[in-house]
């Protein structure tokens, strides 16, 4: 048995792995590659490191115990589903457009920074014994780390340049729509203030839903 976490850690080398391979074998034949392949692995490092910078995480996040079929279940969901887009783009012919490149480099870069500011932020909150974290970044979203990994996501798919890779952040979408729901009840019921908080924001998407 090992945790969520690991699992998902295990999952993330392995991406990383993927990507290194997908360099080895096809080569870089496009801006498109060489940066799908900084952005992508960027991410899955920087998801490594920031347990060490912040070992808190370790505590708070995905501590649930999992087995053999859990931990498979990882690597081949979130190993290797979630790198498809790598594959789409590597095996792309097409040139990467302008467009294209100034779509998915802000995306990636304000979806990571929207990520961690939340991320970190509410570690600090629950650190200090804090109840309902609803400031700074959380004002107005109340899934706001969520929507900067969908961000991420998104920006990995413009990359990739095909629309078969926008089978991963819709899969993740519908996962963080199951997680926001139950999320939602669970924050009902521990914290008095969450219906005055739900009613001043957004779930997901900021002014508009």
């Amino acid at each position: 048995m090992v945790s969520q976490l690991t699992a998902i850690n295990v999952a993330k080398v392995i991406t990383i792995a993927l990507v290194i391979t997908l360099i080895a074998l096809v080569g870089i034949t496009d801006q498109r590659q060489i940066l799908y392949a900084c952005m992508h692995i960027s991410y899955c490092l920087w998801w490594l490191i920031e347990q060490r910078i912040y070992p808190e995480r370790r505590t708070f996040l995905f501590q649930d115990k999992v087995g053999p079929i859990g931990l498979i279940s990882a690597i081949l969901i979130i190993g290797v589903f979630y790198s498809l887009p790598a594959f789409l783009a590597f095996f792309n012919p097409n040139p990467l457009t302008i467009a294209a490149t100034a779509t998915a480099v802000p995306l990636f870069y304000f979806g990571s920074l929207i990520n961690t500011s939340a991320d970190v932020q509410k570690m600090t909150a629950k650190t200090m014994g804090r109840g309902l974290v609803s400031d700074g970044i959380w004002s107005r979203i109340r899934h706001v780390n969520y929507s900067g990994d969908l961000m991420r996501y998104l920006s990995f798919a413009v990359i990739a340049g095909s629309v078969w890779a926008y089978l991963v952040p819709l899969a993740i979408a519908a996962l963080y729509l199951q997680r926001m729901s139950e999320k939602e009840k669970s924050m009902a019921e521990k914290y008095s203030d969450f219906p005055t908080y739900r009613q001043q924001t957004k779930l997901l998407i900021p002014w508009i839903w």
